[in-house]
C-alpha cells in the first residue's frame, strides 16, 4: 500500500482541505487528489465525497480512519523507531491499560517499572475494555491491564488482583457509616450505572437483579470514573471498587461493601501469538509487586490465585 496516499488520506481528512494537505506534505493539490484517487481504487472505498467544492469524508471514510488511525498516526514514529535501532536502543514495551484501573495501578507500576529500567521506551494506552482487546489481538500491544473475563480467540489472560464490589456513597450520605450495604438498602437511591454493553453495567445489575431489586430512579453514564464523580456531587449511588473510586476525589466519597460479597477480577492480557521480551517479564513482575503492596494496605483487595 502506498504510504504517500496514506498520509495524504490523514492530512486532507484532518486538515478539512486538499489546499492544507498540499501545505503540510509539500506536494500539488492534483498530485494530493491522484494519491486519494488511487487509494480508493486500493481499498475498493469511497473515502470522501467530491459533489461540493471541499472533499467531505464518507461515512466509509471515517470508518477507515476511525480503524486504521493508529496505524496512519505511527508512520510518523518511523524515523524516531529507525534513530533509535541506530543508537542501539531498540526495545519498547506497549501497554494498554483499561480505564477502571489505569491511574490507580497502571500508572504507579509503569513508573515504578521506568525507574529501575531506564533503557526501555513506555508507550503506555487507554482504551475501552472491548476496544482494547480488538488491538491487543492485532498485535498492537505486547500487555493489556484490565477487568476480567474477555473472550477472545486472539488473547490469553492471566488473572492478577481481584477487588471486592463496594457501594460508592457521597460522604455525608446517611448509609455511609454502615460496614456492609445489601441491593435493598441501596432500593431507594437513585444509582448511577454504565451505559449497556459495560462490564461493570452487567455486574451491577446482577447485584440488584439477584435481590428482585429495581432502582428507584438511574442515571446511565459512559465511564466508571464518571460514575463516581457523579456520585460525589451528590447526585445518587454507584457500585464500583476502590480502585476506580480511588480515581476521584476521596474527600468527597465513602465506600461501603456489597453483601453478599461480590469480587471483581482484573488481570493481564497478550496475544495469543506473542512471546514475552524480557521487559515485559519485568514489567509483569512489578504489577504483581504494586498489586502485593496494594492488598497488604485494603482488606477488600487481593492478589488473585
Amino acid at each position: 500500500m502506498n504510504i504517500k496516499a496514506l498520509r495524504a488520506f490523514r492530512a486532507t481528512l484532518s486538515e478539512g482541505s486538499l489546499v492544507a494537505a498540499s501545505e503540510i506534505l509539500h506536494l500539488s493539490q492534483p498530485a494530493i487528489s491522484r494519491l486519494i484517487s488511487g487509494l480508493e481504487a486500493e481499498l475498493k472505498l469511497t473515502l470522501f465525497d467530491r459533489s461540493g467544492r471541499n472533499l467531505t469524508p464518507t461515512p466509509e471514510g471515517l470508518a477507515f480512519y476511525r480503524e486504521a488511525g493508529r496505524i496512519l498516526d505511527n508512520l510518523d514514529e518511523v524515523p524516531r523507531i529507525a534513530a533509535e535501532i541506530r543508537a542501539g536502543r531498540t526495545e519498547t514495551l506497549r501497554i494498554v491499560t483499561m480505564p477502571r484501573i489505569a491511574q490507580s495501578l497502571s500508572a504507579p507500576a509503569v513508573a515504578r517499572f521506568m525507574k529501575n529500567n531506564p533503557g526501555t521506551n513506555i508507550n503506555l494506552d487507554v482504551r475501552a475494555r472491548r476496544e482494547a482487546g480488538k488491538w491487543l489481538a492485532g498485535r498492537e500491544y505486547d500487555i493489556g491491564i484490565g477487568a476480567l473475563p474477555v473472550d477472545h480467540p486472539g488473547i490469553v489472560t492471566k488473572p492478577l488482583l481481584r477487588v471486592r464490589a463496594q457501594a460508592v456513597l457521597p460522604l455525608d450520605h446517611r448509609l455511609s457509616s454502615h460496614s456492609e450495604l445489601t441491593a435493598d438498602d441501596l432500593a431507594g437511591e437513585t444509582v448511577v450505572r454504565l451505559m449497556h454493553g459495560l462490564l461493570l453495567r452487567d455486574q451491577l445489575d446482577d447485584i440488584f437483579r439477584s435481590a428482585g431489586v429495581v432502582p428507584l430512579q438511574t442515571c446511565e453514564v459512559a465511564a466508571s470514573q464518571l460514575a463516581c464523580s457523579l456520585v460525589a456531587e451528590g447526585a445518587g449511588v454507584t457500585i464500583a471498587d476502590e480502585l476506580v473510586a480511588a480515581q476521584t476525589k476521596s474527600d468527597k466519597l465513602a465506600l461501603v461493601p456489597v453483601s453478599p460479597e461480590r469480587w471483581m477480577t482484573f488481570g493481564l492480557l497478550y496475544p495469543v501469538s506473542g512471546s514475552k521480551s524480557d521487559a515485559l517479564l519485568l514489567f509483569e513482575k512489578t504489577l504483581f509487586e504494586v498489586v502485593e503492596e496494594l492488598a497488604i494496605q485494603s482488606p477488600t483487595l487481593e492478589l488473585a490465585q
